[in-house]
């Protein structure tokens, strides 16, 4: 019996999910751990650094969970983008089998990136949690929407990059470095209130800050973000979807060729 065309594509992704993972984490001897101990790090650098003096300007938030819920969302935006750059060179002798397209590499990379960076938040916010930090998970569906939408708007700019790194080679080398910068403008380490509000306007153009900012208001009911709107974070990911996924439609034979 003949599979449909959405079977092909499931059992291709299922295929590059369980290669990602291995590639990914079979070449190190602490296998899975890895996927903790790099926003773990951050954490403890970041709390060892700034603890003092952000839990006397916010006191109306944990600051571990202000962090966590600052960078969990970046991380899967930031690992998606850039590692879809080279999921075409990375993967090229698999599209010699017809059921295997390009898009599929990035929707396996996507899947392991969200789900990764999902069990790293909720073992770390659990941990938090034990400590003694006080949240509590008021508004599980807008935590929910937000990641979701943060995925879709990650996946768009995914496809967006893997086109240009497979069209334009040397854009490998500074896309990643365009990204670096958002660690600073999106709110990772700075809650969007402590700015003065004459420079809200700028800093909202960038989806990443709502992601992060209404993150912090699903898990704590006193923490305010100002002006964030799951609207405008909607917009920006269907608008990255349907871009990325245009200039897909338009490369896709010459990544075939290629």
């Amino acid at each position: 019996m003949a599979r449909s065309g959405l079977e092909v594509q499931q059992a291709a992704v299922k295929a590059l999910f369980l290669r990602e993972i291995k590639t990914r984490f079979g070449k190190y001897r602490l296998g899975y751990l890895w996927a903790i101990l790099e926003p773990a790090a951050h954490l403890i650098v970041l709390m060892g650094i700034f603890g003092y003096i952000k839990n006397r300007t916010m006191p109306d938030i944990s600051f571990p969970v202000f962090l966590l819920n600052g960078l969990i969302p970046y991380f899967i935006f930031s690992h998606i983008a850039t590692r879809s750059i080279g999921a075409i060179e990375a993967n090229q002798g698999l599209f010699n089998y017809r059921p295997v397209k390009p898009i599929d590499t990035i929707i396996a990379r996507t899947l392991l990136e969200t789900l990764i960076y999902v069990g790293v938040y909720i073992i770390l916010m659990t941990i938090v949690g034990l400590l003694g930090e006080e949240f509590a998970f008021n508004h599980v569906i807008t935590l929910v929407a937000t990641w979701t939408l943060l995925v879709i708007f990650s996946f768009g700019i995914g496809l967006v990059f893997m086109v240009l790194g497979n069209t334009f080679p040397e854009t490998e080398k500074f896309l990643p470095i365009i990204i670096k910068p958002l660690y600073f403008m999106s709110c990772v380490m700075f809650p969007l209130h402590a700015i003065p509000k004459d420079y809200w306007s700028y800093l909202l153009w960038n989806p990443i800050v709502h992601a992060i900012e209404l993150s912090r208001e699903s898990v704590v009911a006193s923490y305010t973000s100002g002006d964030v709107s799951i609207g405008y974070l909607s917009i920006c990911a269907l608008g990255a979807l349907f871009i990325g996924l245009v200039m897909y439609r338009i490369s896709e034979e010459a990544m075939l060729t290629s």
